[in-house]
């Protein structure tokens, strides 16, 4: 297989700071990591510029990376599963809300425009996880593939990790389940209707909002709303088990579509649904909110007093147990609303059950 090409940006340093520069990513700027001790701040200098210079795009740098495990196991009481799977640190999608920006920062790079223009490949993902499956101790549970970052990127379609891992799965008739924003997952369908015949996999599909405008700005190079409803029916109509994640429910922004967001999906062939409620975690707080006064400065102050009463009066808290519905009169509202859409449209809220006991390494007997 020939090497994949490697695409680069400028660096942050030298980029204009007129935003134009931007266009297309979620993030506005490039601040420094939490890890830093010191942090520079661009201003203008009031020399001419050409502005031909403001309309330069970001690309995307890509490296690789030789992971010694692939396998991350998880104790949190408030996620429904243990173990999970990355192939990609950083997204390029840029979703300006992705709880995932702050973990860039342990690369020594900013959780803004470098956690979706600077990516990182595990390019022995599919070595490792195979290894992992053929251990003696190895005990079989459903594993998440791309719980922290999309594995259904763009890059997905030149590296072809996620490919590699199903390809494993399906050896191992080891479990997994994925959730993603990418209609790049139908590339994959022979794989996912086999395994899904043998209740080995389930999707679920992450949609925020029927309104592409939105969609645009929040998860600007995400697959579009028709694109996604339209993968949530091929899928079911292939026998996969689908389902929706509304994530996030962000106050006076997108929780009016709930209702219309979960008859649109149960349209489509969704089975169950669930939601959560708009995280900020360390650096996503500024970033979101400097992303609020620049898309929609008459509501950001609103915006923002709405996800502080369900954080009691501050941007985030990561308490277990409330950090993904948050507390409050306007939490519990959306807690109810949501649950009564999908009563109204036979949308089950528990995870699609998957069968762990069909797993087998290659070469030891078959009971089946």
């Amino acid at each position: 297989m020939p090497e994949p090409k490697v695409f680069f940006r400028q660096p942050a340093s030298q980029l204009h700071s007129d935003r134009q520069a931007m266009r297309h990513r979620g993030a506005l700027n490039n601040p420094h990591n939490r890890f830093h001790g010191q942090s520079l701040e661009q201003v203008d200098d009031g020399w001419y510029h050409d502005a031909a210079e403001d309309q330069r795009s970001i690309a995307t740098e890509v490296r690789q990376e030789t992971s010694k495990s692939i396998l991350s196991r998880n104790t949190s009481p408030d996620i429904p599963f243990d173990v999970s799977l990355n192939p990609y640190r950083g997204c390029e999608h840029g979703c300006i809300y992705c709880f995932a920006r702050p973990s860039h920062a342990y690369w020594d790079m900013s959780p803004g425009l470098d956690f979706e223009t600077r990516l990182i490949y595990k390019h022995n993902a599919a070595r490792l996880l195979e290894e992992t499956l053929q251990k003696p101790g190895y005990q079989c549970q459903v594993i998440a593939l791309g719980a922290n970052t999309d594995a259904y990127q763009p890059i997905e379609s030149q590296y072809r990790l996620t490919r590699s891992l199903l390809e494993v799965c399906r050896r191992f008739k080891q479990p997994f389940s994925v959730v993603t924003k990418g209609a790049l997952i139908l590339r994959d369908l022979d794989i996912l209707q086999e395994m899904a015949s043998e209740q080995l996999c389930a999707v679920y599909i992450s949609l925020t909002s029927l309104d592409d405008t939105l969609r645009s700005t929040l998860e600007p190079r995400a697959a579009t709303v028709t694109a996604r409803l339209k993968v949530i029916e091929r899928l079911a109509k292939a026998g996969v088990p689908v389902g929706v994640m509304m994530a996030p429910i962000i106050p006076a922004l997108n929780d009016v579509e709930i209702e219309r967001l979960l008859q649109a999906v149960a349209g489509a062939g969704a089975t169950s649904a669930n939601y959560v409620l708009l995280r900020l975690p360390l650096e996503v707080s500024p970033l979101f909110q400097d992303w609020l006064q620049q898309h929609y400065p008459q509501r950001a102050d609103h915006i923002m007093s709405l996800v502080r009463q369900t954080r009691d009066g501050k941007d985030y808290d990561a308490s277990f147990g409330t950090r993904m519905r948050g507390t409050g009169q306007f939490a519990d509202l959306i807690a109810q609303r949501f649950r009564l859409a999908c009563k109204r449209y036979g949308l089950n809220q528990r995870r699609l059950p998957l069968d762990c006991s069909r797993f087998q390494a290659p070469g030891q007997m078959s009971l089946w």
